[in-house]
């Protein structure tokens, strides 16, 4: 058949001037009469026959065997990441092992370099010498690959910068775009602020004055991510997020809290919102109470100072403690997008009840460490430690009880502890559930206890059921039995740490386990108030709590006076 050939038509009676077929009775294939205004209406027989004929045939992939069970995974942009304080403590215990090992397990592009910044008179070779030295002591995974070391290290590359030295800053610009073109990064950038927290706003303003934050219309990327602690109130936290804002969009701002990049917090979002059992007793009519409790067995390690000006209400309270109960808290958001999965968090902080001043004084314990045992070693106390004053104040310790005013949680208390110098290193959650209303099995010889629901973060990352089972035997005796996953048992393989996590989601522009501004503001309104009514109080007797034991009397009483107690870990 020619391109001129025209298909034969389907017999009929009808006379020779009246049409073949009825238009009413026509077939799809037959074509339609276009309307004669591009502007008139169209029906949905009309939109589908034009769509068919603009779509063109998709042709029939190979299934791939060696692809089953597999998931695509994304590939982070070529890119420099300017690493600020590279010679300090934070860069060398966590940032670079954290960056070796995405390198060792291919997770970082070919084209990358870690741009490190110091104020000290280095070069690259003494640089990566002291980094190969911490990573011997700090990495996940002993010992090195030497092979991978040298193909990571001859990614760093050492720069020396005073931070209060502008045309320092003027300099930099040359070196970013000669690494911009020399290794084709496209201009992406990732800026790490690994500094003390004084120096986020100066470092941010220089980045701006230079126009390093600048994202290209060719497509480079500029994000920048600042450790904790974000302020150190509500006031000078609400300062930062301006100073930030001037320089850089809420996008391009990764506020990071290492909590949220482990393992078992990540599974938390999982546990809950993909698994049809749990989300109809996930409210005030099944569960009784919840314990949020993040242990430490180690004191200030050195860091007597930092401590002296942050404390536990800084360094935990106001940021680890309170994200775990947005996480546990929090309602299923639309989809699973950075904006929607924070904007439910940030909902669970905003509703959280203000503390009258009599439940700042009754709602919250305070306590510091004095000399004790940990771990069958003696300890000396807080105020015995380098750089602390022999009468501080600071805690070491506290312990809270707040309430979530809304629909699901109205009436169900959260206690949240923290605490250094305790018997042991423990992070975890306690869903504990209420009674059963009615005692059936009275005949048994002791009655078991509620349903409780743990979820450990470290060290021992799983889940844990406890249940009620009748003992093997004649009559009835019920006993608390437990069911317990691991993830080492389950998977078999090692989880990521928390910083591999967070700098990969960084790299790759995945916003969902960072912290967004108002999200940071809104635990500062709640944990601030509390820090000043202290201010307002007598002199605390301290030390109130020996190390080696789980914090002050005062912390019991919390629970006690409402006929509950502490879990025990």
């Amino acid at each position: 058949m020619t391109d001129t050939a025209v298909p034969k038509r389907r017999k009929t009676s009808a006379k020779p001037d009246a049409p073949a077929v009825a238009p009413e009775t026509a077939p799809d294939k037959t074509p339609h009469p276009a309307p004669k205004s591009k502007d008139a209406p169209r029906t949905i027989k009309d939109l589908r026959i034009a769509r068919q004929g603009k779509r063109k045939p998709t042709p029939k992939q190979d299934d791939n065997p060696l692809r089953e069970g597999l998931r695509l995974e994304r590939v982070a942009d070529p890119s420099v990441l300017v690493l600020f304080g590279a010679t300090g403590d934070l860069a060398h215990r966590k940032v670079i092992p954290a960056l070796y090992q995405l390198w060792r397990t291919n997770l970082l592009p070919h084209d990358f370099v870690v741009l490190a910044i110091g104020r000290r008179d280095y070069d690259d070779a003494v640089l990566r010498d002291e980094l190969k030295t911490s990573l011997e002591k700090y990495s996940r995974v002993l010992p090195l690959d030497d092979a991978a070391w040298r193909s990571f290290a001859s990614r760093i590359r050492y720069h020396k910068l005073d931070f209060a030295n502008p045309d320092d800053f003027d300099k930099l610009v040359t070196v970013m775009d000669g690494i911009d073109k020399e290794q084709s990064s496209s201009g992406n950038h990732l800026y790490y602020l690994a500094t003390q927290p004084s120096a986020f706003a100066d470092i941010v303003a220089q980045l701006g004055r230079v126009g390093l934050d600048h994202e290209r219309h060719e497509g480079g990327w500029r994000r920048i991510v600042i450790e904790k602690p974000f302020g150190h109130d509500l006031t000078s936290a609400i300062r930062l997020n301006r100073e930030v804002g001037k320089v850089f969009r809420e996008s391009q701002v990764y506020r990071i809290d290492h909590y949220l990049g482990k393992e078992t917090v990540r599974n938390l979002l999982v546990f809950r919102f993909g698994n049809g059992i749990f989300e109809p007793i996930w409210n005030r009519r099944h569960i009784d109470h919840i314990q949020i409790t993040v242990a430490e067995s180690i004191g200030v390690e050195n860091r007597g100072s930092f401590y002296e000006e942050t404390g536990a209400s800084r360094d935990f309270l106001q940021n680890h403690l309170l994200q775990l109960m947005s996480l546990v808290a929090m309602e299923p958001p639309a989809t699973f997008d950075a904006d929607a999965l924070r904007d439910e968090k940030v909902k669970v902080i905003r509703a959280i009840g203000e503390l009258t001043p009599d439940q700042l004084r009754s709602d919250v314990v305070r306590g510091q460490y004095g000399p004790g045992w940990v771990a069958a070693k003696p300890v000396k106390g807080y105020r015995q430690e380098p750089e602390v004053n022999p009468e501080s104040e600071t805690e070491t310790y506290i312990a809270a009880r707040f309430e979530v005013d809304d629909w699901r949680w109205s009436g169900v208390p959260f206690y949240l502890r923290t605490g250094k110098r305790l018997p042991k290193r423990a992070t975890e959650i306690a869903i504990q559930f209420k009674e059963v209303p009615h005692r059936l099995f009275r005949d048994s010889n002791s009655d078991p206890d509620p349903n409780l629901l743990a979820i450990r973060i470290q060290p021992d990352e799983g889940i844990m059921l406890r249940f009620g089972a009748k003992v093997p035997g004649l009559g009835i005796d019920v006993r608390s039995v437990t069911m317990d996953f691991t993830y080492g048992s389950a998977f078999t393989v090692d989880s990521p740490d928390a910083y591999e996590t967070l700098i990969l989601d960084a790299l790759l522009g995945d916003a969902s386990l960072f912290t967004r501004a108002d999200e940071v503001e809104g635990a500062w309104a709640r944990v601030t108030p509390i820090i000043e009514s202290w201010m307002d109080e007598p002199s605390p007797e301290f030390p109130s709590y020996e190390a080696g034991t789980w914090g002050p009397e005062a912390a019991d009483g919390l629970l006690a006076r409402e006929g509950r107690k502490w879990r025990r870990i």
